[in-house]
């Protein structure tokens, strides 16, 4: 399964950098990562907890960061394994660009594969997962580096994530 798209960030290239080189920036944007640690010279080790179709798993993994060409480039790799439900893996090619008023212009392709009991849920569950959780993974990558929206800001109040959202680029401008 392969998958591309962009995104334009409200931040320069260094802080999308820094942000993608950043262990607790990761963890709140994997989907149902319960725990990261490492650092990026070393590889991070994840635990995800994830529902595809009608399996459940806890994945334990690692994912290691290459090719990298500051502030340019880099690639996110990562294998999960779900005991029972089978394996994940894939990797991420993420290029920066500087774009307008001092945005960044993401672009990313995303390959997937899975093993074991999920790859007998079908390529159409499969598929359709991998993509909402790279969706979601740089959706919410974006959110944490913006901050909300103007819709999202009642909500994201209102549920108390007004705090979470944009935490990290406040806290290497402030």
């Amino acid at each position: 399964m392969e998958l591309s798209d962009s995104k334009v960030i409200a931040a320069d290239r260094a802080t999308v950098w820094a942000a993608l080189l950043s262990p607790e920036v990761l963890k709140e944007c994997v989907p149902g990562c319960q725990e990261m640690s490492g650092s990026p010279d070393e590889g991070f080790e994840a635990t995800v907890v994830q529902k595809v179709g009608p399996v459940k798993a806890t994945f334990k993994g690692g994912v290691t960061l290459s090719e990298m060409v500051a502030p340019e480039s880099l690639t996110l790799s990562g294998e999960g394994k779900g005991g029972a439900a089978g394996f994940a893996k894939g990797a991420a090619r993420v290029r920066l660009e500087e774009g307008a008023d001092g945005t960044t212009i993401l672009s990313y392709e995303v390959e997937a594969k899975v093993g074991g009991k999920l790859a007998q849920l079908g390529s159409r569950i499969i598929d359709g997962f991998a993509r909402k959780m790279a969706d979601q993974f740089f959706t919410r990558f974006q959110e944490v580096l913006e901050g909300p929206g103007e819709a999202e800001s009642p909500e994201a109040e209102a549920s108390g994530d007004a705090k979470k959202k944009g935490w990290f680029k406040r806290v290497i401008s402030g």
